[in-house]
């Protein structure tokens, strides 16, 4: 099984929206939700303040909490929320391979505890190392 995990944007509506709708004001968010839902048997969102979110979850009102920039600790701290999150959901079993859709923020900290797991799973970055337009870019090419 292949899941896209998709990050959260600065970029919100200004009303409660489900999350994969109140991200729409990013040309990223956008793009990235788009080939998730292409390419991938399902998807998630990786949100700064709920952690792991259900696309179609219930919604939830705009809120202003990044990763970009935080501690070490404070990233930490929210990749052992998800972790457990991904847990709870039983999507760290074998074969799972997980595809991030995000910044360096976002995972740096979270990929050894995936690791870490107990499953064979693999982990791919597709647009690491890329910078905002490059990576727009990389999405249209593979939309």
């Amino acid at each position: 099984m292949e899941i896209g995990l998709v990050s959260c944007t600065k970029s919100k509506r200004e009303d409660a929206a489900p999350p994969q709708d109140l991200y729409d004001g990013s040309a990223f968010f956008r793009k990235a939700r788009q080939y998730a839902r292409a390419n991938h048997d399902d998807w998630y969102i990786l949100s700064a303040k709920h952690g792991l979110l259900e696309p179609d979850g219930k919604p939830i009102e705009p809120y202003d909490d990044t990763l970009s920039g935080a501690s070490v600790e404070r990233k930490r701290d929210w990749s052992e929320t998800v972790d457990t999150q991904l847990q709870d959901k039983g999507l760290l079993r074998d074969g799972t391979q997980f595809v991030f859709h995000a910044g360096r923020d976002y995972y740096d900290e979270l990929i050894p505890l995936l690791d870490d797991a107990d499953a064979t799973i693999s982990i791919e970055t597709p647009t690491d190392g890329l910078q905002y337009g490059e990576t727009l870019v990389w999405y249209n090419d593979h939309l």
